[in-house]
């Protein structure tokens, strides 16, 4: 596999990734074992997004991208190829603050739709073996 593939590839891969962060509660509405997968991502999202660290696969696609003989980029990911789509002009600290907030709250609600399903569900099993 050609060294620009592998950095399409990891490419592919962390949109999924990010994708899978912010809209991964719903698939756990759908299946719910899947919050095993889900919680851990968020987790490092959140992370990534308030300490205003990188994600370790931006430097490995951008050194592969390198090798490749192509120019890598500065910054991370989302800078680099979703800032325009996801975050407005002018980006700050309190903007991010505010967006991985928003990204909890979203989170916190589709998770306590979880909790409540599974207790209803959990309720509902108990009246009909009484």
């Amino acid at each position: 596999m050609s060294t620009r593939l592998a950095a399409d590839l990891l490419l592919s891969v962390h949109l999924l990734f990010v994708v899978f962060v912010v809209l991964g509660g719903l698939l756990v509405l759908w299946r719910g074992w899947t919050a095993w997968l889900h919680l851990p991502a968020l987790a490092w999202g959140l992370w990534i997004e308030t300490s205003g660290g990188i994600c370790p696969l931006t430097p490995w696609e951008n050194r592969l991208r390198r090798l490749a003989g192509e120019s890598g980029y500065s910054g991370g990911f989302i800078e680099h190829y979703l800032l325009a789509a996801l975050y407005p002009a002018g980006l700050t600290p309190a903007i991010q603050l505010r967006l991985a907030a928003a990204l909890a709250a979203l989170n916190l609600l589709v998770y306590a739709i979880v909790i409540a399903k599974a207790l209803r569900r959990r309720r509902q099993r108990r009246q009909e073996l009484s």
